[in-house]
């Protein structure tokens, strides 16, 4: 893997949060970043299942949806003002509390053609919400709430590191997005 150039101008102040839907890159590309802004990485996923002992499909299977989203909200409130790249659950955007706790960072959402994400998926293993026959219709229903985002990445025909170099330029041309 190659290696990606430093930001340049833009000092991290706050969290820099990766949004998008499942298989769209956010783990891959998270570390990526923050090696090149020079700060920590955190996968939410991984810190709840840390946290709790037990794997994203077992809380959803012992809580459900709701109660894994809890979870994930007060993950969220607890990393706010923390200079990170947080690599966030596909599904962070459902709520409205939680987009209170993205404003407190800098939203990047990672995008994909359906039929890459279609091939990335496999056969959705380890993703509780992944069905055969409706994965698209979930896509569908977030799609206009990844596009609330301060900063939108097209992952369909890139690389990581040029995903990452993408996301360094937009932080660069936004005034004061570091502050």
């Amino acid at each position: 893997m190659g290696k990606v150039r430093g930001l340049g101008k833009v000092f991290l102040k706050r969290p820099v949060f990766l949004l998008g839907f499942m298989a769209v890159g956010k783990s891959t590309v998270g570390p990526l970043l923050a090696q090149a802004l020079g700060v920590s990485f955190l996968d939410l996923d991984k810190s709840i299942e840390k946290a709790v002992g037990l794997s994203i499909p077992e809380i959803f299977q012992r809580e459900g949806e709701e109660g894994f989203r809890i979870r994930e909200s007060q993950a969220l409130k607890e990393i706010l003002g923390k200079p990170m790249v947080v690599a966030t659950g596909g599904g962070v955007v459902t709520r409205e509390e939680n987009w209170e706790y993205l404003q407190g960072g800098i939203t990047v959402a990672l995008v994909a053609s359906p039929q890459v994400l279609r091939f990335r998926l496999g056969e959705g293993e380890g993703r509780p919400l992944f069905d055969q026959a409706s994965w698209e219709t979930l896509l569908s229903e977030r799609e206009p709430l990844y596009k609330r985002a301060q900063v939108i990445v097209d992952t369909t025909c890139i690389s990581p590191l040029e995903v990452v170099e993408e996301i360094l330029e937009a932080l660069n041309d936004r005034e004061g997005v570091g502050d």
